[in-house]
This record gives structure tokens, C-alpha cells and sequence, in this order.
């Protein structure tokens, strides 16, 4: 049965938004006039209708425990589905120095750059390559786009140093990056091989996933003080277009009864899924339960369709839900996708460095 809070969050209301962005390529077409009158008040989306994944239906194990390149949690994830691959994101190693670099940094000099290990790897969890984007932010979710040239890569860039509420410091990009995979490459958020995309003055906190059935693009970002979510389509905006096909506000309580901790971001179709969650003994977490909870929400109307708390991975001694993604595993069969979460855990009780685990749904009604 859903709380009270539960029940108002639904109320939430929707609607698109066209603003005049400051971009590397193309010209915008929207226009202020068009923006939304509030931060809750927008006007209906306009994304065909689709099915939606069964949120109560078992989650099933991709990769478990796998090693990355780095050793440091991981932040997010994304498929090339048709290269076979999956990309995975981490903060850089402390005591790590790259290539150009005059000097190592710590671990804390590196969150707070906002550099970035992008690690590549094949379904089987063997890693295939690893490139270094060096101050393009915190990695909470991440897009691919493949395309007959090579896997191209969609994340955050052009890092800020934000003061953290305990003091500590960390990177988060205001404007999305898009690349070329190129194993061994080290990257910086004015690099040629970079294009960068901005939205309006005033947005940060810009992260990004990839709808790979629709060929589409959804944004995260925090436009006064408040999270939203923008639906475009991929090539109107990769050619300057910003009016999206929809605009929606970050519901509240994604974890019921406790503090939100957001944690990444898929979509597919009419619907956009959020996670949310800590690892085993923090906010309440406790192992076999979690807090993990999967938020759906409809892009045409804001509502909170399906809302579930998720054992996948309950095993894990150390269980971290990070990032989200849509997996196509035979792109000639677009109908049959996965929905699927990404979890940190540690590589043993006596070594903490840390392992990623993915499981999915794929269960649609």
C-alpha cells in the first residue's frame, strides 16, 4: 500500500521546455518564451506510449563481482549492443599519475577534479580497454551511442569544484560531452576529440543516459536548486535542437522512509526509471533487504507509475546500487530489452578494493 508520501508525489506535474543553450554545435531552435512557468509546472509530453518493465518481476544476473581497471566503486554503466560491449565509469585511483600529469593526486584530488576511469569490457566481464577523462565530473550515469565508426560515449564534463556538506570536495559537470572510445586515450573537457553540449545558463549537475531503441537522449540536470529530467531526440540534438519531447521534475521520496540517495538513471519508451539506494549499514540499509528502491515514471505525465524495493545482488557483502542502462542483447530483436542495475561490492571481507555486479529485468507490461 503507498504511504502518504507516496501518494503526493504523484501529483507531480509535467510538461516540455525549449530554451536557448550556448553549444559547440548547431543552433537551437527553441525559445524563452516557451520555458516552463515553474520548476512544477510544465506542459504535457509528447512520447508515443510503450510498455513498461514489471518492477515486481525477478531480477536476474548479468556480470558478478567482476574487477575493473581502477579500484574505486563504480559510479555508472552502458551498453554498445551492437559491439557486445559494456562501459563502466569510476573515480580515478589516488596515486595514479597519467600520462602528461606533473605529479600524482590523491584520491580526494581526483573527486574533486572530477577525473573519470572509463573502463571497457566484454558481457563476460573480461576488460577489452581503458581511457582517462581528466575533470569532466562524478560519473552518476553515463550514455552510449554506437554507430558504425566505433562505440561513442556520452557522459558529463567541464567539472566544478563543489564543497561537500562534510567538507570534502567533489567534481560535478555542468555541460555533456560526447567521444570516441579510443583505448589507452586520456582525455580533458576542452580535448579536440571532445564536442561538448550545454543546455541554458544557469544548469549544472548535467548527467545523461541513452535510449537505444529510440534513438533518444535523456538529461538530468538541476536547474534552480531543483533536479529535472529532459527527454530529446538524439540527432535533433546533437544538431542544436532543445526542445524536448518532455520535462519532467525528480519525484520525491525515491527511497520511502528514508533520505534519497540517488543513484542513476535509465529510459526506454514512454517511461523513466530511477534508482536510489546506499550500501549495507548506511540510511537504514541492512543486508538481506537493502534500501535499494527502482522509481518508474511515466514522461508524458510526471506520475510515479510503479515504485519497488529490489533484492537484486542481496548477497553481496558489500551491496552499492550505482548507475542504470537499457541492454539490447540481439539488436535484431529491439522488442526483447533488459532493464539493468549496477551494484559495487568489495573484492573480499579483508580487501576492500571494489567489484561491479549488473542484474536485470526484462519482464514488460
Amino acid at each position: 500500500m503507498l504511504n502518504r508520501r507516496q501518494l503526493l508525489r504523484t501529483a507531480g506535474a509535467i510538461a516540455g521546455v525549449a530554451a536557448v543553450p550556448a553549444i559547440a554545435v548547431g543552433v537551437a531552435r527553441g525559445t524563452e518564451s516557451a520555458r516552463r512557468d515553474s520548476q512544477d509546472h510544465v506542459t504535457p509530453g509528447s512520447v508515443t506510449a510503450s510498455k513498461r518493465f514489471d518492477l515486481t518481476a525477478p531480477s536476474s544476473m548479468l556480470l558478478r563481482e567482476v574487477p575493473l581497471a581502477g579500484t574505486r566503486v563504480l559510479q555508472s554503466f552502458a551498453f554498445d549492443n551492437a559491439a557486445g560491449h559494456v562501459f563502466t565509469v569510476q573515480l580515478v585511483d589516488g596515486g595514479l599519475r597519467l600520462p602528461g600529469e606533473t605529479r600524482t593526486y590523491s584520491g580526494s584530488d581526483r573527486t574533486a577534479n572530477g577525473d573519470l576511469c572509463l573502463t571497457r569490457l566484454d558481457l563476460s566481464g573480461r576488460i577489452l580497454g581503458t581511457m582517462y577523462l581528466r575533470g569532466f565530473g562524478h560519473g552518476v550515469q553515463i550514455g552510449v551511442e554506437s554507430t558504425a565508426s566505433g562505440s561513442y560515449l556520452w557522459t558529463e564534463t567541464h567539472s566544478v569544484r563543489t564543497q561537500n556538506a562534510d567538507g570534502t570536495y567533489s567534481g560535478w559537470g555542468d555541460r555533456l560531452a560526447r567521444f570516441r572510445f579510443q583505448n589507452g586515450s586520456v582525455l580533458t573537457a576542452d580535448s579536440p576529440a571532445v564536442t561538448q553540449y550545454q543546455l541554458e545558463s544557469g544548469v549544472d549537475r548535467t548527467t545523461v543516459a541513452t535510449d537505444p531503441v529510440n534513438n533518444r537522449l535523456a538529461v538530468r540536470c538541476r536547474t534552480g536548486g531543483a533536479f529535472r529530467y529532459r527527454l530529446y531526440d538524439l540527432a535533433d540534438f546533437k544538431a542544436g535542437g532543445r526542445t524536448p519531447l518532455a520535462d519532467v521534475p525528480q519525484p520525491a521520496d525515491l527511497m520511502p522512509d528514508h533520505p534519497d540517495t540517488f543513484q542513476g538513471f535509465a529510459s526506454h519508451g514512454s517511461h523513466l526509471y530511477l534508482l536510489a539506494g546506499t550500501q549495507y549499514g548506511k540510511d537504514g540499509s541492512v543486508s538481506p533487504y537493502g534500501n535499494t528502491f527502482i522509481t518508474c515514471v511515466d514522461w508524458n505525465t510526471g506520475a510515479v507509475v510503479e515504485q519497488k524495493l529490489t533484492r537484486a545482488g542481496y548477497s553481496l557483502p558489500y551491496r552499492e546500487p550505482e548507475g542504470m542502462a537499457i541492454q539490447v542483447p540481439d539488436p535484431a530483436d529491439p522488442l526483447a530489452v533488459r532493464l539493468c542495475s549496477g551494484f559495487a561490492s568489495v573484492t573480499s571481507d579483508t580487501d576492500s578494493r571494489k567489484r561491479a555486479s549488473i542484474y536485470y529485468k526484462e519482464a514488460l507490461v
